[in-house]
């Protein structure tokens, strides 16, 4: 098994797709580490001061201002009203929720990254594992070998896992070493505050918790990477049931964009909650954000999406062994 995952690795290392993945997220935390510093910049610029309780107390009014516009929708007049009650705790707290530092620009482009951009990288690996054996011809060499099905498949579902550490790492290692070029290294013991319970009467803060940074940012790596291989196995399985990698990278790419749509629409469709799709956005259970449907909860989302993974890795491993090559 090793010799195979060995053997998988350098083929996936030679069609240099890792590096083609690395040098895109560079390039976007780049920008995004503009558009922050911007950002704090015309703030500042505007308010006239660095003071965070300043800027947030603005915030707040800004806010306030908007939720008396009789143009915005009842959900987002909702999630305007728990981001306007979560604005208010840290503000009485004597919290800044937005500390300056890598850590945090790193946090936030995790959370903001979990439900499009990282399963899109994944999916570049993932969905072309399997189809571009039968695309190069070279699945009947492969399956001559006296190795059997369950095991060629697991090489590569195993390397699969792999890549996506490997990204999930790289994204957090750039955001870092890049931002932190910006807005400087430190910042990881930063307090953050997580445990928010949003209900139908508002924001509930019975279960808040005071959290260093660093111990944050490990819960939300480990829900990023958690929603990565969950998409990268559905990925997976597209490889193996559909030849053409072009057509497997299709139909999950509009899985993805009907998803990212789906959690600002679906308030009132209930069952669209076992779709996995509108489940990707674990962090935002982290960070107290309101559910795209009411009832939604983390451990709800982690037993929908597991179950997603338990399925499309025995699709994919059933077919494989039973399916005949030509």
């Amino acid at each position: 098994m090793i010799k195979l995952v060995q053997n998988e690795m350098m083929k996936l290392i030679a069609k240099k797709r890792l590096l083609v993945i690395a040098a895109i997220i560079a390039v976007l935390v780049a920008l995004f580490t503009y558009a922050q510093y911007k950002q704090v910049e015309t703030q500042r610029h505007k308010l006239g001061t660095n003071d965070w309780r300043t800027i947030l107390q603005q915030q707040i009014i800004d806010t306030q201002n908007r939720l008396s516009s009789s143009r915005i929708s009842d959900d987002w007049k909702k999630q305007l009203k728990v981001g306007l009650q979560q604005q208010q705790y840290y503000l009485d707290h004597n919290i800044n929720p937005s500390e300056p530092g890598a850590p945090t620009f790193m946090r936030m482009f995790l959370e903001n990254s979990i439900d499009l951009f990282l399963p899109l990288m994944v999916m570049v690996i993932a969905s072309d594992l399997v189809s571009s054996e039968h695309s190069l011809g070279s699945i009947k060499l492969l399956l001559t070998r006296p190795v059997r099905r369950w095991k060629v498949l697991l090489s590569k579902y195993i390397t699969l896992c792999l890549s996506i550490s490997l990204i999930v790492a790289i994204t957090g290692i750039i955001s870092y070493l890049i931002s932190g070029m910006v807005f400087g290294y430190k910042g990881w013991g930063a307090p953050v505050l997580t445990g928010f319970n949003v209900t139908n009467q508002g924001l509930g803060t019975e279960s808040v918790k005071l959290l260093d940074q660093w111990q944050f940012l490990l819960m939300d790596f480990g829900l990023v990477w958690f929603v990565a291989i969950v998409v990268g196995t559905l990925s997976f399985m597209l490889s193996v049931l559909i030849r053409s990698t072009a057509a497997g990278m299709g139909v999950m790419l509009a899985a993805l964009i009907s998803g990212a749509i789906l959690s600002n629409m679906v308030s009132s469709w209930n069952s669209a909650k076992y779709l996995f799709m509108v489940n990707l956005r674990l962090t935002d259970y982290m960070k107290g954000t309101a559910p795209p449907i009411e009832g939604m909860t983390l451990s709800f989302s982690l037993a929908v999406l597991l179950v997603w993974w338990a399925a499309a890795l025995a699709v994919a491993f059933w077919v494989f062994t039973k399916r005949d090559v030509y």
